[in-house]
């Protein structure tokens, strides 16, 4: 079609404007009508060819994160450690970011051990299937909840009852996909890409409140790499970041690896106190985490 298409300097202007004319037939558009038309086809044909391909995109998006999500439940115990980094906006729009490292031991559906470190606060929550046990080691002092239940039962209650999160808790459900995906308004599988040596699936995700990228191990074991959470309601969009490494699901952890034992001298607290043993110091404003 290039080639049968030809512009004409000798061609009187039409309307001021001078037209193209085809060369098979000597024929003349309006330069304007033509434009108008031609950008009309182009719109509507890659519409045509675009949505399929934008659709594929989306349902490949979910259809990992379904994956992942079932390869998730079926691995009684897992182990592994994290870097996690959280971004806050003071009141002079400046960002600031604070990190920390830790350890999860979870054996479903009822017991977990979880450890994160960083600078202003290093926290252990042990679960048994009736208490969970929350130390602050960096203040020796703890606070004990009765929470009969499943681990998926106590994320439910300390987000809930106590505004407290546990990094990345969400990625390590029994529902993982049927938590993560009900808000999704639009999912997108960017690419493949790496995370520490491990090649992962790109995913992401925009929900009314924030956007958040997923990157999952490909192959057979499809691990979630790294987390990434977008705050779209605060003034410079705060990002949590949670990278997972040292993934493991052949442990088996005895029962002491669930029992709490309180350290000499430790005092015990209200648990109101869960909300100072956090990641930023006292007085932050917090960025969004799951």
């Amino acid at each position: 079609m290039a080639d049968e298409i030809t512009k004409r300097d000798d061609i009187a202007p039409i309307g001021g404007v001078h037209g193209p004319m085809l060369a098979s037939g000597g024929a003349r558009w309006p330069n304007c009508k033509a434009a108008g038309r031609l950008a009309a086809l182009a719109f509507f044909a890659s519409a045509f060819l675009l949505a399929p391909a934008a659709q594929a995109a989306e349902d490949d998006a979910l259809k990992i994160l379904k994956g992942m999500s079932d390869y998730l439940a079926s691995q009684k115990t897992i182990s592994l450690s994290y870097d996690s980094d959280i971004e806050v906006i003071t009141p002079e729009i400046q960002k600031i970011q604070f990190t920390s490292s830790g350890q999860v031991l979870l054996s479903r559906p009822d017991k977990l051990h979880a450890t994160r470190t960083g600078g202003y606060s290093d926290v252990v929550l042990v679960f048994d299937g009736k208490t969970a046990s929350v130390l602050g080691k960096n203040i020796n002092s703890f606070v004990q909840l009765d929470a009969p239940g499943t681990v998926n039962q106590l994320v439910d209650k300390l987000r809930n009852d106590y505004s407290v999160s546990l990094p990345g808790a969400d990625l390590l459900l029994s529902n993982a996909f049927e938590v993560l995906s009900p808000d999704v308004l639009h999912a997108a599988h960017i690419g493949q890409g790496v995370v520490n040596g491990f090649e992962c699936e790109h995913l992401a995700f925009r929900n009314d409140d924030t956007d958040w990228q997923l990157r999952v191990q490909t192959g057979d074991a499809p691990i979630p790499r790294q987390y990434v959470i977008t705050s779209k309601t605060e003034a410079g969009a705060p990002q949590y970041t949670l990278v997972i490494r040292d993934w493991k699901t052949d442990v088996e952890p005895g029962p002491e690896a669930f029992a709490f034992t309180a350290p000499e001298g430790a005092k015990k607290l209200e648990a109101a106190a869960l909300a100072g043993l956090d990641e930023v110091p006292p007085g932050l404003p917090m960025g969004e985490k799951k």
